[in-house]
């Protein structure tokens, strides 16, 4: 075996600032960052795009490799409104949301990252809406906008009101009856 070999300072910052830059424009694996990265694993999980996403969901589905990082995976889904109103699945955009929001809580960063959370969300909404049939598309995407509108403004799905749902339920009605 050889001896260890120091690194010299200006190369171990040159190298911090490469992972950290790594971290941001792709979520790495987990033997290669490190929880000093923290913020910027974080911030590769919570982008608008379906590859944050996808890095998020395998993260999520692997959180044991994770755990030094100490990310809050716990979740209510989508809070007080419904998981799968009329029926379209919203429970993993409601829990990378809750993702977010907690763990950028957690690091006390939540204020200056909400609106691009929100952002995330949404993004997040209209790409499982995009999944459905196209007459019933609409319904989804009008969820869509009251569940982000709901969080963006008054900052709680609790917010969706049964209103909400109703109008979106006729909006699915008329679609699937269009349809046939």
């Amino acid at each position: 075996m050889h001896p260890s070999v120091p690194i010299p300072r200006p190369l171990r910052t040159v190298l911090a600032a490469l992972v950290a830059v790594l971290a941001v424009l792709g979520a790495p694996s987990p033997a290669q960052a490190a929880p000093a990265d923290k913020p910027a694993v974080l911030a590769s999980f919570t982008q608008t795009s379906v590859s944050s996403y996808n890095s998020w969901n395998a993260a999520r589905q692997n959180q044991g490799a994770w755990s030094a990082y100490a990310f809050i995976w716990s979740t209510d889904y989508c809070s007080s409104s419904p998981d799968n109103p009329l029926g379209f699945d919203f429970k993993l955009s409601c829990w990378r949301h809750d993702f977010g929001y907690r763990n950028y809580k957690d690091i006390g960063a939540f204020s200056a990252n909400k609106s691009r959370l929100d952002s995330m969300f949404y993004e997040d909404l209209k790409r499982k809406c995009a999944t459905y049939a196209a007459a019933v598309r609409p319904a989804c995407y009008s969820l869509a906008w009251t569940y982000y509108e709901a969080v963006s403004i008054a900052g709680s799905l609790a917010a969706v009101s049964a209103a909400d749902l109703e109008a979106a339920a006729e909006l699915k009605a008329a679609g699937e009856a269009a349809a046939r």
